[in-house]
């Protein structure tokens, strides 16, 4: 991958992303590929060579690891620092680095340290539990000892004093630890195979020349189009659909003052957070299908 400095960012960073310490080793997929759309894996490792990103979208990632680094100073006695592990199943290799394992009479807990954002806290992402849960079968499978607990210890880089102060739910202090659902054994297991299973079919569809399997909405980060009846001119809807049927029938009771205003559906992820969606005939047969915004 090309790396760019569009907005002349100190070399310093530049020079530390240029010099990457992440290896997954002799995996064939890391836990955050695992969990990753195995068509954005699948097509990141075909166009690699021709992909770009520029430090400014990755100064937090620097951010995230230097704050490991600096707790690795903290660990206690019983602590088991950025330890990397890997386990087979159905003969493909798995490996996850553990940012921190705890040592107990009882077994082993786990926890992983995540740079976020309060957004992300209060709307617990769920690939935090996927990942903590490949963690805790790694764990398992390679040292033979029980989990105990799994979590995550947030950094939130945006916390707010005010907003702690005065929004419902808003983490109270810029660090949070959040308790994760340890899943069965059974559960880790199948869930891994089941991941396995859907990247042996990228990986089929690549040798055999089909197109590869689409993302899902999740994977997406997908909104659907809503239609909103609201007065012309103002601001405020006073009514959301989620079908133009049932709009128009809205709008012929409110009368002529009214209008439909198409809230285009979103693909987030793949608008500006995928890095080969130039490479994806699924995004491109997307932004093609999209209607106009606006029906009077």
């Amino acid at each position: 991958m090309k790396l760019t400095n569009k907005y002349n960012i100190p070399q310093t960073f530049v020079n530390v992303l240029q010099r990457p310490t992440y290896s997954k080793g002799k995996a064939h997929l890391s836990v955050t590929q695992l969990i990753n759309s195995p068509k954005i894996v699948s097509l990141t490792q075909m166009f690699e060579h021709e992909m770009e990103q520029d430090v400014s979208e990755m100064v937090w990632s620097i951010f995230g690891t230097a704050v490991h680094a600096v707790l690795e100073h903290g660990k206690d006695a019983n602590h088991v620092i950025e330890q990397r592990l890997h386990a087979e199943v159905d003969g493909w290799n798995i490996s996850g680095a553990i940012d921190l394992q705890i040592l107990r009479e009882d077994g082993i807990g786990i926890r992983d340290y995540k740079t976020t954002s309060a957004w992300a806290v209060m709307n617990e992402k769920i690939e935090w539990e996927q990942q903590l849960n490949i963690y805790a079968w790694l764990v398992e499978t390679v040292k033979k000892t029980p989990i105990t607990d799994i979590g995550i210890v947030a950094i939130i880089r945006d916390w707010n004093r005010r907003d702690a102060a005065n929004r419902e739910g808003y983490p109270q202090a810029p660090v949070k630890e959040i308790p994760i659902t340890l899943w069965t054994k059974e559960e880790r297991h199948q869930f891994i195979k089941d991941r396995i299973s859907l990247h042996s079919a990228c990986e089929f569809a690549i040798e055999s020349g089909e197109d590869l399997p689409n993302c899902t909405s999740d994977q997406m980060w997908e909104r659907e189009t809503t239609w909103a009846l609201k007065k012309k001119g103002g601001v405020r809807a006073k009514s959301v659909h989620d079908n133009e049927v049932a709009a128009k029938e809205a709008a012929e009771k409110a009368g002529k003052e009214y209008e439909i205003e198409i809230r285009k559906g979103e693909r987030v992820r793949c608008a500006g957070f995928c890095p080969v969606s130039g490479h994806c005939a699924q995004w491109k047969e997307f932004q093609e299908s999209q209607p106009m915004e606006i029906q009077k």
